[in-house]
């Protein structure tokens, strides 16, 4: 794996655990409420799909059972 893929697969982990942090305990409702939730799970949502669109095509191949 090359060394950039596995910082951005590390980001990709964090921004997740990060996103879980966030909706932790929190309902539906305030997604509809809580305009800086909703803003901090799109950014890390936005982390993850940068991350995720950037990883080479061998990583990709290489990790392909992971979703």
């Amino acid at each position: 794996m090359w060394k950039d893929d596995s910082v951005r697969m590390h980001h990709m982990l964090d921004a997740a655990r990060e996103a879980m942090s966030f909706a932790q305990n929190k309902s539906r409702k305030s997604l509809d409420t809580d305009r800086k939730l909703v803003l901090a799970l799109i950014k890390s949502i936005e982390i993850i799909g940068e991350a995720a669109a950037n990883v080479t095509k061998e990583s990709q191949n290489k990790y392909s059972h992971i979703p």
